[in-house]
């Protein structure tokens, strides 16, 4: 790092206070305001918040790590953002219609206060232990690489940089509430994918070109059965990528992600109207299009300039593993001045998305615990208690650091796996609710729980047999830890899906009124109405153009 980086890392600081302190002085009053940014977010600022929550470390580190190691196996969930046009043009209007802070609250209304509970606990577990401590994880892992400082004061940097990037993003989601992430994102966003855009510019550069990485990634087996690091679409005996399960389990997964969970959701949620709802998820569709070629590419890149052989500033081009792929292009590539933009782009990407984690688990914690039990808080107390939950989350994630910091080179691995048994049984659940006037709460509520259960055990066969291979064979070992990730993902969605349909054919069917609004046919005439005239043909060809590059995309790397 030379003086002209650190001089281009004090202005996005400034810039990033600056932002922070306008945001602040607008006092939120309110738990609206705090937690929704007054619901008055256009387009723009909703589509950016979407994309610059999304990526964080998983994309950083991961996504460019498992392109190194396995070529475009992972590009399969980074393409199914397309699935962000179905909350767009389906769910979106359920949601602004339904007039909820959080997608617990949605299922309270849907179905029963049980549901709410579930889905409200299943989120700010999995938060604490997979987003916000991977984010850490992983972010003092990219600065530890980026500055090369091993220590200061005696102290490992991995902890002083995680824990100053805690604090620091803590600062301002405590006290600018989602207005905070919100705009910060519009500053986050370009420079992220301007940092992003250089490295993969630069990186291409240095191979010899486009050609240059196919060549050599064309050239590497990805399994035995013939597939390359560039393929996509791989043999169904592969054990861990087979492009049946890739399809299904990224599919199931992506769903979940993009139109059921809080953490996205809530962007929409903060919409001025249903019309800037559906035009900040369309944006955000198109930008998703670019983490591939922004993280995933320059993963291959990097493996490419290492088989290659490439010299750079007189020294060989050598990862010390493939999660360092990333800021290993980042520390060999960048003259000084581009170097401090692309540690400010990471640095957007890091606070962005733990500023969005932070936001999501205080709503839910507020509303859905809080609220729930002491109806009559003040709204000006719920902002408070929004604020201390920040903290105690904050807390939570520093401590559960040691524990991430052993998942290493598996990270973007660790993170779908664990997705992969969180997702079924609430994408069934919420995916009948909506579609099926028929689904009854008790139906919901079986879904949950047996997506919980069987996740659970999954996850705890997963732990067991991985430290006890002498462990016996059989069914309960076939079926919960040899059976391949992406199948078994595929199949809990059935599963659960059977679960919610018979257990709702044996109960009875829920009033209309109560659920007016909230399921396909149920809508009124001035909703039916309202939601027409929120979009126009510029909508659909703008739709229609992410699903057409969506689908060239396979096409290529088929």
């Amino acid at each position: 790092m030379q003086p002209l980086d650190y001089v281009v890392i004090g202005l996005f600081a400034a810039a990033l206070i600056g932002i922070v302190v306008w945001v602040v002085k607008q006092k939120a009053d309110d738990s609206a305001d705090y937690f929704l940014g007054g619901k008055d977010a256009t387009w723009i600022a909703i589509g950016s918040s979407i994309f610059a929550s999304n990526i964080g470390s998983e994309h950083l580190i991961g996504l460019a790590g498992a392109g190194a190691a396995s070529g475009m196996a992972m590009a399969h969930w980074e393409m199914q953002g397309w699935m962000i046009l179905v909350l767009a043009w389906f769910f979106v209007p359920f949601y602004t219609h339904s007039m909820v802070y959080t997608m617990p609250e949605f299922l309270e209304r849907r179905f029963n206060p049980q549901c709410r509970t579930i889905l409200s606990v299943i989120s700010l577990i999995s938060y604490v232990l997979t987003k916000v401590a991977v984010t850490v994880y992983a972010g003092g892992l990219v600065f530890k690489s980026v500055f090369g400082i091993e220590e200061i004061w005696g102290i490992d940097f991995f902890w002083i940089s995680a824990i100053g990037l805690v604090l620091i993003t803590a600062v301002y989601t405590i006290f600018g509430g989602m207005k905070s992430v919100l705009y910060t994102s519009v500053l986050q966003t370009p420079i992220l994918l301007l940092g992003s855009l250089i490295i993969l510019v630069l990186g291409l550069q240095a191979l010899g070109g486009w050609d240059q990485m196919m060549e050599i990634c064309g050239a590497t087996p990805a399994n035995e059965y013939g597939d390359k690091m560039t393929d996509l679409i791989r043999d169904l005996h592969d054990p861990e990528f087979p492009w049946l399960g890739a399809l299904i389990g990224s599919a199931v997964i992506g769903f979940w992600y993009w139109c059921t969970d809080q953490f996205i959701v809530q962007r929409v949620l903060s919409a001025k109207n249903l019309k800037e709802a559906r035009r900040g998820t369309i944006f955000g569709a198109y930008l998703k299009l670019l983490p591939v070629f922004l993280f995933l590419i320059p993963g291959m890149i990097a493996f490419a300039l290492q088989e290659k052989g490439v010299v750079i500033n007189g020294e060989r081009f050598l990862m010390p593993s493939t999660d360092a792929a990333f800021p290993t292009l980042v520390a060999k590539l960048l003259p000084a001045g581009v170097k401090g933009l692309i540690v400010c782009g990471i640095l957007a990407a890091l606070m962005s998305s733990l500023a969005s984690l932070f936001n999501s688990s205080a709503m839910l914690f507020t509303i859905d615990f809080y609220k729930r039990l002491r109806p009559k808080t003040p709204e000006k107390q719920l902002v408070s208690i929004g604020q201390i939950a920040t903290v105690v989350i904050v807390v939570l994630g520093i401590l559960w650091i040691p524990i991430m910091k052993s998942v290493g080179n598996v990270l973007y691995a660790y993170l779908q796996d664990v997705q992969s048994v969180l997702a079924p049984g609430i994408a069934a659940t919420f995916l009948l609710g909506v579609c099926w006037k028929r689904a009854s709460a008790r139906g919901g509520q079986a879904g949950l729980i047996a997506g919980l259960v069987i996740g659970l055990t999954r996850l705890a066969a997963k732990v067991y047999y991985s430290n006890v291979p002498e462990a016996s064979e059989g069914w309960f070992r076939a079926v919960f830890y040899d059976f391949n990730w992406l199948y078994f993902c595929g199949v809990m969605f059935v599963f659960c899906l059977l679960v919610v349909f018979v257990v709702s054919m044996f109960d009875k069917a829920p009033r209309l009124e109560k659920i007016e609004g909230l399921v396909m046919g149920t809508e009124t005439a001035e909703q039916k109405e309202a939601n027409r005239r929120s979009w126009n043909k510029w909508d659909l060809i703008h739709s229609a153009i992410i699903l057409g590059v969506t689908a060239t995309f396979y096409w290529y790397f088929w």
